[in-house]
């Protein structure tokens, strides 16, 4: 008589309050049991590493001990809980190792935070904001529509289809760059990365959404700036290193009717352990800004983490991995 067959082992490898925990296992659903490595001593945890079969973590930079890393010896998939993981020292994995993002887990909130940002500059609500500060009453300075315009969309993944979608609703035809070239997503006009000049000169709104990678860190900068329509509303929902810091600045202030709405910026907290930027951006009248907020929605957390571990799921159940990071997106 042969013994129970062992249940797979989802490590969490970052402190959880008892209802992420209650998520974790329930999104499981029985198909693994759930461990949780900050309630281990040094040799549990030891132990905890060598016999995990995926792992959910934010950051094992910070999660994991030195020397913790090299104990990982069958997992077969490293899960991030973020959609963004340049930040994340992967070059220190093993390279045959599975490791995946949560790519759009935060789609739904961020797109709405890009439309809201997009609406703010057509109708230049901070603007006469600002001027009724000073008692200007503005009253027949026109605002735009974005109905009958283009949104384009850098990176036409969960977090730009979900954008299309709202963009869509208010009349605006949606063209969008991937790397494939194509989507099951409907789209006007859908092209590759070479064809990003394209993108850029047809968009009377830009969203960028698209990974931090080799390929487009600093993708846009003067030149690419220079395509685009001199009332265009860039978004920037993704990572500030995406755009030239320098060149975007002069690219406002030389062209006053142009927007930038950043929600991502080059130096960041959670990434960097501060926050500054090399040029005034909050002194131009033509900047949106937010502090990278647009996934932090009340009781959103909750559906990323069950999306994450829906991603070990799929792993115990049998199947592929989704999201699986590349050589290219390794930059730390």
């Amino acid at each position: 008589m042969t013994g129970a067959a062992r249940r797979p082992k989802l490590l969490v490898t970052f402190e959880i309050d008892a209802a992420g925990r209650a998520s974790v296992v329930d999104a499981l659903g029985g198909t693994a049991d759930a461990v949780f490595l900050a309630d281990l001593d040094p040799a549990a945890r030891a132990t905890a590493l060598a016999e995990a079969d995926a792992l959910l973590a934010r950051n094992t930079g910070r999660e994991l001990r030195p020397g913790e890393l090299a104990l990982i010896g069958k997992a077969r998939l490293v899960q991030f809980l973020s959609a963004g993981v340049d930040f994340v020292p992967l070059k220190e994995f093993p390279p045959g190792l599975p490791v995946a993002s949560n790519r759009g887990a935060f789609a739904e909130p961020m797109a709405e935070h890009a439309l809201a940002m997009a609406l703010a500059a057509a109708k230049r609500l901070l603007v006469e904001q600002a001027n009724l500060a000073r008692g200007e009453f503005n009253q027949f300075t026109p605002t735009r529509m974005l109905a009958g315009g283009v949104c384009g969309i850098f990176g036409f993944g969960g977090i730009g289809v979900a954008t299309a979608r709202l963009m869509r609703c208010l009349g605006m035809r949606i063209h969008a760059v991937n790397r494939r070239g194509s989507s099951a997503e409907p789209a006007d006009w859908i092209g590759t990365a070479d064809q990003l000049d394209t993108l850029l000169a047809a968009s009377d709104v830009l969203v960028i959404s698209t990974p931090l990678t080799r390929d487009t860190l600093r993708l846009i900068g003067t030149r690419e700036l220079s395509l685009m329509k001199a009332d265009a509303i860039l978004v920037n929902l993704a990572r500030g290193e995406i755009i030239d810091e320098a060149a975007l600045y002069h690219h406002l202030v030389a062209h006053p009717r142009f927007t930038a709405c950043l929600d991502a910026w080059w130096i960041e907290p959670v990434r960097h352990g501060a926050f500054r930027m090399e040029q005034p951006f909050l002194e131009l009248p033509n900047v949106v800004a937010s502090p990278h907020n647009s996934a932090s929605v009340r009781g959103w957390r909750d559906v990323a983490l069950r999306r994450a571990v829906a991603n070990c799921r799929r792993v115990f159940e049998g199947g592929a991995p989704q999201h699986l990071i590349g050589p290219e997106e390794r930059l730390a």
